[in-house]
Formats: structure tokens, sequence, C-alpha cells
């Protein structure tokens, strides 16, 4: 159950208020996510362990009857616009705006119906940290269209897709479906991407530890080109299949042609490809440890997921440059950390993942922290609720 801070919900009441008039009636949690294993295998099909966590963007939110949709954050601009008008605009992509457009769009073209909304939003996703600030926003979008005028018949998945078409298209950064899969399915779940439709088994958390996340720095502004020569390499070696993905060429196929593939693609594209077979396997693997209680197997898995992008994807230091701090906080993580650690989102810069046996995780965040700051260092749970919309606490006097 959320319970959301009431003083945080006092400032967010007081917001409204200001912006508004009147008091308002419908509360929304959206979660960041993390990635648990499953690092860059979604785009081709493949499979991730994925949870939501317990940091989130708040939200109080009324229909309104004008057809506007208006929304304020302390952390962006204030954005509106008419539900009469979701045609994308260059000039709005690589903004917030695009966003909520492109959601409220697609959704429009899976034949729901809506209005307008008046919207404020408070966020404690951790900045930087690679847990999907954009897709908490984006799914929180798909939400309140669901509660407030679609009787919550839109599917999680349904919320994830609205979410991925938004960023790809109306915002303009390609992405799979991992990061809005994780906030709107909510709890630990492994999917597979392989299927027509995505396939979602939950499984149970990790009992006795907590997770710690550890922003290692750098700014992911000129990074897009590395990240694009991931899932185009991966590309490339399926297309010498005919296939478009990696998910739909067998391991076996693969192997046998890789003599060929060297004539027709980089050794890197292959590397990286051994990475996707693997990574789905340790997938499969920590998703059976964790649902028989085999706790030291699930925290190996995660253990090789890290090595294998650090090794084979490589995709934890920008090629050619003297700073790499995914590494640095890597191998300190490997020697403080009594769990497991590894890289965490599209990588090149960003975040390490940490589980700490509880009772630890202070010690292992205090000797991070001497490094990266203690500001870059976030304690945070696996949370079971996905993007929702959650009951109205009655407030102090």
């Amino acid at each position: 159950m959320i319970i959301p801070d009431q003083n945080r919900l006092g400032r967010l009441t007081a917001v409204f208020r200001r912006q508004f008039g009147g008091t308002p009636s419908r509360l929304f949690s959206s979660p960041g996510r993390a990635e648990i294993v499953g690092n860059h295998t979604d785009h081709q099909g493949g499979r991730v362990l994925v949870s939501a966590i317990s940091c989130d963007i708040l939200c109080l939110a009324e229909p309104r009857s004008d057809g506007i949709v208006e929304i304020v954050s302390e952390h962006h601009g204030p954005i509106r616009f008419s539900v009469g008008d979701l045609s994308g605009r260059e000039r709005e992509k690589g903004k917030s705006v695009a966003l909520a457009r492109g959601v409220m769009y697609r959704l429009a073209e899976m034949g729901y119906s809506f209005g307008g909304f008046s919207a404020v939003t408070d966020s404690v996703i951790f900045r930087g940290a690679g847990v999907s600030s954009s897709a908490a926003f984006e799914v929180l979008v798909a939400e309140l269209v669901n509660r407030l005028y679609c009787g919550g018949k839109i599917t999680p998945l349904e919320k994830a897709a609205a979410a991925q078409f938004a960023e790809n298209v109306y915002f303009g950064k390609p992405c799979g479906l991992l990061d809005q899969s994780g906030v709107a399915f909510g709890g630990l779940n492994r999917i597979d991407f392989g299927k027509p439709s995505p396939a979602v088994e939950r499984v149970p958390a990790p009992a006795g530890y907590r997770l710690v996340l550890v922003n290692t720095g750098g700014s992911h502004a000129a990074l897009t080109s590395h990240y694009a020569d991931i899932r185009r390499e991966m590309g490339e070696v399926a297309a010498a299949f005919g296939k478009s993905v990696l998910g739909e060429v067998p391991f076996g196929d693969f192997l046998k042609e890789i003599p060929d593939l060297r004539k027709r693609t980089s050794d890197r594209a292959i590397v990286r490809a051994f990475h996707f077979y693997e990574e789905n396997r340790r997938v499969d693997e920590a998703a059976r440890a964790l649902c028989a209680g085999d706790i030291p197997r699930f925290l190996r898995q995660v253990r090789e997921s890290g090595e294998s992008s650090l090794a084979y994807l490589q995709n934890c230091f920008v090629p050619g440059e003297l700073a790499q701090p995914i590494v640095l906080a890597l191998k300190m993580s490997a020697s403080l950390s009594d769990g497991a650690c590894r890289m965490m989102g599209g990588g090149f810069a960003g975040a390490v993942l940490a589980f700490c046996r509880e009772g630890t995780e202070r010690r292992y965040g205090a000797e991070m922290a001497r490094v990266f700051g203690r500001e870059n260092v976030y304690y945070t749970d696996l949370r079971e609720e996905g993007t929702t919309e959650i009951e109205m606490p009655r407030q102090r006097m």
C-alpha cells in the first residue's frame, strides 16, 4: 500500500490550489524502475528482469471540461495543450510536452476517448541515476487518462506501448519497451519481448537485501550515437540471417556462422550478439533462482550480467575516454558489497546498482559517497505497485 508523505502531499495541494483553484480529489503515483538483469536485450526481442522501485512522481489531478491538458511541475516548465490537437511538433522534440502529447495521441489511435485535465506533479525519482523518470512521467499521463476517463480499462501493456511511442516518435529518443513496462506493471517481473505480445511473469523479490544506486556522473547528451551503435550492430548480425532482431536468430545458427559474420560485420558486433544470447539465459536463470528462493544463485546472475556488459557489450565506458566512472564504481562495489553489483541502463555514463544485505547498505553507501558524492548515493527498495491511482489520505488540519 502506498502512503504518501503528508508534508509532500500538503505542498502539492497548495500548488494545485494556487494554480487551478479548488481542492483536488484524485491522487496518483508513478514509480521509477530498476533493470535487474537484461541489459540491451529488449530492443532485440529478448528477455529482461525489471522492477519498479520506491521513488516516484506524485500527482494530484482533476478532469476538466474545456479539453485542455495542463500539467504543472517543479522540475519542468508548464505543459498546456488541447486534446483536440495532438499532432506532433518538431519544436517540441526533447521536451516533456512531447511525451504527454505523444502518449495521448497514441491512446486516441488505440480507440480511447478522453478529455482534458489539470495536474500538478512532484518527483523524487533520482536524477541522473538511470531509473527512468521519463518513463514514469509518460506512464503517469496514460494512467491519468485511464482513471479519469476510461474506467481503468487501459491495460499496463497498452500504457507502456503508448509511452514508448511518445518517447520514440514525439520526443525523438530511440528506446525499447523495458523502462515503460517496468513502470506500468510494477513488482519484479521477467518479461519476454520475443512474443507477439510481451509475456510478463511476476517473480518474488530477493528477501533480505536492499538496493543501492550510485550515480557515477557524466552527461548522456552526447552519447546517443553510442546507444544507437549497440542496436545497429546487433541488427547487423540479425540482418545477416535475414531477420530484423537477434531474438529471431537461433543461437546455434549464430555460432555456426561466425566465420562468415566476421566478413559481413565487425568483431564488436559479434561479441555484442554473444552478450545478448547469454544475457537472455541469465534472465531465465535469475528468475528460476528467485522462484526457488535461491538468493546466492540469483546474485551470481546479477554479477555475471555486469561482467558481460563490461567485457562484451562494452557500454561501461566511452570509447577513447580516460574518465571511466562506471568501471571505477564497479571495481569498488565488487570489493565493498556483500551481494552483487552491475551497471544499469543504457550505459556509457550513469548508474551502478548494488544488492546489499540488509544492515550493510549504509556502510557500502558511505564508501561510495566518498568518491562519487553523498548526493549521488540512493537507497531504495523494490515496489509492488506500478503506476496507479491511490487513496487520498485525510490531511492534518
